[in-house]
């Protein structure tokens, strides 16, 4: 089952990372990575067109309270969302408590191991501290670099569902799943 999560006020740090909830004052960097082509439809979305477009959606990460800001040498460069899993999909975890995360990058800042240091460290606060008993993750089949991502931080593939995203285009979605791995940590 979904978990609740309320990430207010919550800031974890890696060596080179502030993980964070956004701002208000994100939004030119929010905008500086998102309209570029290539970074949303990794995760599903187009690119963004103005910087209207990234405040409304500035505004529901802030609201929802379960995506972190990605802060690199004082600007965000990503986001670490912590987000609700499809139910349906996964039958066999309803007496557990997870959530599915998503994350996008800033593309000057891939190929520097940026965003498996974040999803280490996330994946640490939900088992640790939310005490979650598993976490999924998905990528899409042709999406390599998210792949790469999975499979340095630990997951292991489960299956393939379809997925609609955003562009309303229906993609194949190659899931991964990490249980906690301590045992008192499992409800």
């Amino acid at each position: 089952m979904n978990a609740p999560i309320d990430i207010t006020g919550i800031e974890l740090r890696t060596e080179r990372l502030l993980l964070r909830p956004w701002r208000e004052s994100d939004l030119e960097d929010f905008y500086a990575y998102a309209r570029v082509d290539g970074v949303g439809q990794m995760a599903g979305w187009t690119p963004h067109r103005s910087l209207d477009e990234s405040r409304e959606i500035l505004k529901l990460f802030i609201a929802d309270k379960k995506t972190f800001a990605l802060e690199y040498r004082g600007r965000a460069v990503g986001s670490l969302g912590i987000e609700f899993y499809d139910e349906t999909q996964f039958p066999e975890l309803d007496a557990l408590r997870g959530r599915e995360i998503g994350y996008a990058l800033n593309r000057d800042c891939w190929g520097q191991g940026l965003m498996p240091e974040a999803v280490r460290r996330v994946i640490g606060y939900l088992f640790d501290v939310v005490r979650l008993d598993f976490i999924l993750v998905g990528h899409f089949e042709w999406n390599r670099q998210s792949a790469r991502v999975i499979e340095k931080c630990g997951f292991a593939e489960v299956k393939t569902i379809p997925y609609r995203t955003r562009m309303g285009t229906l993609e194949r979605s190659v899931e991964g799943i990490l249980y906690n791995p301590v045992p008192g940590n499992r409800s």
